[in-house]
């Protein structure tokens, strides 16, 4: 069982799915392929439908304190613009068109909250969101969707110290490149710590050994690893990543990730991950996916 006794009840849709899948698979912004944006209901629906266990978006805050589904940072390549989406008031954002997706009708950057209430059984593991937890956190009260939001962020103070200030125990994946940076986390009877996001620059990194992640495992707590190609060429799990697994030998990229012990695999390409794990993805998700898209 993924944290703490005391959160077994927030924590159970994780370790149900978990006892149903190892690893599950997490999908990086939904699949946004093809003329599906990324970072939508439609690619959160292309995510379940290529077998999707876990769906990754990113949160970000207009002005006027409105949050939306977007990652910061690629609005060159998405709008034409070249300032950050979250200098926009809510009447900016809501005017922004995803220009690459040309073929398709209008894609407008999605409020957070459309894409959370289409999807009222689906595991969402939130990132990018710490900067407005002071806001965010109770805003996402509302929802009553404790079990299904997994927050990701990096163990900092300032953002523990929302948490524990925070009534609602959403669970948490923290990010690190190192075990001191989870000192300030590890079993905070506050904090409702399910897992550890593990970065290592190489194969050299002390992450890279089955022993560590076993010994997070042993402390009640799952080991999420990326296989992501970030455009800037930042290496997240030691180069064991989607180029390599989908372009060479999966063995050499996922199959490592499978032998570190991998709980959480996430990945651009789920539906060859899934195939690489052996599972039989046809069927799956088309119903809860319907419903999905009925309310997009």
């Amino acid at each position: 069982m993924f944290g703490q006794d005391q959160f077994h009840s927030i924590n159970s849709l994780l370790n149900n799915r978990f006892a149903e899948k190892n690893p599950l698979v997490a999908v990086h912004r939904g699949t946004g392929l093809g003329m599906i944006v990324e970072n939508t209901s439609h690619a959160v629906t292309a995510a379940l439908r290529s077998g999707a266990d876990m769906v990754e978006i990113d949160v970000i805050q207009s002005t006027d304190g409105d949050f939306y589904v977007f990652h910061d940072g690629t609005e060159p390549e998405n709008f034409g613009i070249d300032h950050l989406i979250t200098t926009l008031s809510t009447v900016e954002v809501d005017e922004l068109v995803y220009t690459q997706k040309t073929a398709a009708p209008r894609v407008h950057v999605e409020k957070l909250e459309h894409t959370l209430t289409s999807f009222p059984d689906v595991l969402f593991n939130i990132d990018r969101s710490w900067f407005y937890w002071d806001l965010l956190l109770p805003w996402l009260d509302q929802f009553d969707m404790t079990e299904q939001l997994i927050l990701k962020a990096p163990p900092t103070q300032a953002a523990m110290d929302l948490l524990r200030a925070h009534p609602v125990k959403y669970p948490l994946v923290a990010i690190v490149s190192s075990q001191e940076q989870l000192a300030a986390v590890l079993e905070d009877p506050e904090i409702n710590l399910v897992g550890v996001e593990l970065l290592a620059d190489s194969p050299a990194h002390a992450f890279c050994d089955p022993a560590v992640a076993k010994a997070f495992q042993d402390r009640g707590l799952l080991v999420y690893l990326n296989a992501l190609n970030l455009s800037d060429g930042t290496v997240l799990m030691a180069g064991w990543d989607d180029n390599l697994s989908v372009t060479g030998n999966p063995d050499d990229g996922w199959g490592r990730l499978v032998g570190l012990g991998a709980d959480v695999i996430q990945t651009d390409w789920p539906a060859l991950l899934n195939a690489y794990l052996g599972r039989d993805i046809r069927g799956l998700s088309w119903q809860s996916s319907a419903h999905s898209m009925q309310r997009s």
